[in-house]
């Protein structure tokens, strides 16, 4: 009886190693093995391709992470100036990545080079894409003063190039983090084996370059169709398969694949203040109202700490006169700009986001935030577009023939797109009908100012050429200024200036908010709440940019190392 028990006792063992064996093999199977249809993926005979082992995005070059989270946005200081634009009011921001510095002289000249090798302005279909790029560096001119060193060396002398770069418009902002996009993606497909080695840098012309959008959508137009560019290194790609009969599969990268990042861009407002905060450890918004001043705690713009006690902890205007205090006591390092990282950065790990250069941001201004309609990821400037596609089906890709360019306010052109770049329209009923999300492309003036708004009042109207009100018919939120310039078919600028007298304010759907106090301005403006607006197409010597990229997937970094 005894021997019976233990032979059954060791069978019960033998048995539940087999049962635990085969759940660790089906649990380390699974990874690969679709929980919906059951079918292997990833397997040899190709079919769908998805990276299994993906653990969390690569920080891109220059950035810092930004873990999101809940926040009072606005100012909870005196409002002095009586702007009242930016009252309090709780919002959340998922987390993303933003750069740790402002996009300086030596970066924004790569891009400058790049532009000038692709598209060289001695080619007349190309002249105005380059000189649309080149910042304005007639900025720092002064009627009563002689800044003529910083016009003629600021941007381009060495000893100015990790300084924020300056005389850069909003659109300009925009098209050199749309520049920066590619370049990255290029070489992360490049190092992954996708692309040609170096062909970013020997193979590039205005017929060939690389689109991130294009390649996505139509990978074998990238280049100009070049397959020896994007299949040159076919046999070191990660995820290339042969199938039954031989051939190749899974040959372009996707977004299934993790290796293509998310495009850098301006931050939003939002995204901006909640850095520039550096509320790592402050969450509450108890804890916050009234506390956190500054980028750095304290109320104070020097340093309370033994060892630089006194120091000013950023770089502004301290008086009538005074631009960095008395030389060898009291300064802080700077008259204009100044060097980035010459100042402590806040507990995210980004530099100056208080003084050196104010900075754009991604929202089109009004003075007001509207909080009850959304408090999750706030953004007011949205313009949905859909890819353009040609009769056979095909996404249409822009040629050198196919340049748009804008011409500004200023008389400057701007391409809004290059050869290579998928070509973009607005949405239509197709995307909008019965949506409740969104109803149309343009969404700036979505309740403040548009049909539905309770805020909208009648305050335009039709003018006659002596500027007479001549019936109202049309209804805007702001009355601003209608400067209009065109160009003749001789290519002349026509300028005719907006010479009414009823005009009542500067905002419309193209002045942008930029954030932070600059070496020109009071402590007052130190404060990442403070707002103020700009014409998108201007520039000056006191606003510069840096970029920002959202993040995919988990919150945060620490939890998602954890849980693997």
């Amino acid at each position: 009886m005894d021997m019976k028990r233990v032979l059954a006792f060791k069978t019960l063992i033998v048995l539940t190693l087999s049962l635990a064996t085969i759940s660790c093999k089906k649990s380390t199977s699974s990874k690969n093995s679709s929980r919906a249809t059951g079918w292997q993926i990833n397997s040899k005979e190709g079919g769908f391709q998805y990276n299994t082992n993906f653990q969390e995005q690569e920080t891109s070059p220059g950035l810092v992470f930004i873990e999101g989270g809940t926040f009072t946005k606005g100012r909870v200081q005196d409002d002095v100036m009586h702007d009242w634009n930016n009252t309090p009011n709780q919002q959340h921001v998922q987390s993303f990545y933003m750069d740790e510095t402002e996009v300086t002289n030596m970066m924004y000249t790569e891009y400058l080079d790049w532009i000038k090798r692709v598209y060289p302005p001695t080619d007349e279909n190309f002249r105005a894409i380059y000189n649309g790029a080149l910042p304005d560096t007639l900025v720092w001119r002064n009627r009563l003063g002689f800044n003529e060193v910083m016009t003629e060396n600021y941007l381009r002398h060495p000893g100015y190039a990790e300084y924020p770069v300056v005389g850069v418009s909003w659109i300009q902002a925009v098209e050199f983090s749309n520049w920066r996009s590619d370049r990255v993606n290029e070489l992360y497909l490049e190092k992954a084996g996708y692309l040609k080695r170096d062909a970013r840098i020997t193979d590039v012309n205005a017929e060939s370059t690389f689109s991130t959008d294009t390649y996505i959508n139509a990978p074998t137009l990238t280049y100009g169709g070049n397959e020896e560019i994007i299949n040159g290194d076919g046999r070191n790609k990660r995820n290339v398969q042969v199938d039954a009969d031989g051939n190749e599969t899974n040959i372009y990268a996707t977004r299934e694949t993790g290796i293509i990042s998310p495009k850098y861009r301006l931050p939003t407002e939002t995204e901006w203040e909640y850095a520039a905060l550096g509320m790592s450890e402050i969450r509450s918004y108890n804890l916050y109202r009234g506390r956190k001043k500054y980028p750095w705690e304290g109320q104070y713009t020097r340093s309370g700490k033994r060892k630089n006690r006194g120091d000013q902890l950023a770089n502004f205007k301290q008086g009538k006169g005074d631009y960095g205090g008395i030389a060898g006591w009291s300064d802080d390092g700077a008259d204009i700009t100044n060097k980035v990282k010459s100042y402590a950065p806040n507990d995210f790990g980004l530099y100056d986001m208080a003084g050196n250069v104010s900075e754009w941001v991604a929202d089109v201004y009004r003075p007001i935030i509207d909080d009850e309609f959304n408090d999750f990821n706030y953004y007011r400037g949205n313009v949905y577009t859909k890819n353009a596609i040609n009769d056979d089906g095909s996404v249409k890709i822009v040629t050198a023939e196919d340049i748009v360019y804008d011409t500004l306010s200023n008389g400057k052109l701007i391409a809004r797109n290059l050869p290579g770049e998928i070509m973009q329209v607005p949405v239509d009923e197709n995307e909008t009908y019965l949506r409740t999300n969104f109803d149309k492309s343009d969404e700036i003036n979505f309740r403040d100012g548009d049909r539905r708004s309770s805020r909208k009042f009648d305050t335009s109207f039709n003018d006659d050429e002596s500027g007479n009100k001549q019936g109202s018919t049309t209804k805007d939120m702001y009355n601003s200024p209608r400067n209009m310039v065109s160009r003749d078919s001789t290519g002349q600028l026509i300028r005719e200036y907006d010479q009414n007298n009823n005009r009542t304010s500067l905002i419309n759907d193209k002045v942008r908010v930029y954030k932070g106090g600059s070496w020109k301005d009071r402590e007052y403006w130190l404060d990442p709440a403070q707002r103020r607006y700009f014409p998108q197409d201007m520039a000056t010597d006191y606003i510069g940019f840096r970029c920002a990229m959202s993040r995919v997937g988990s919150k945060s970094k620490e939890k998602n190392k954890t849980k693997s």
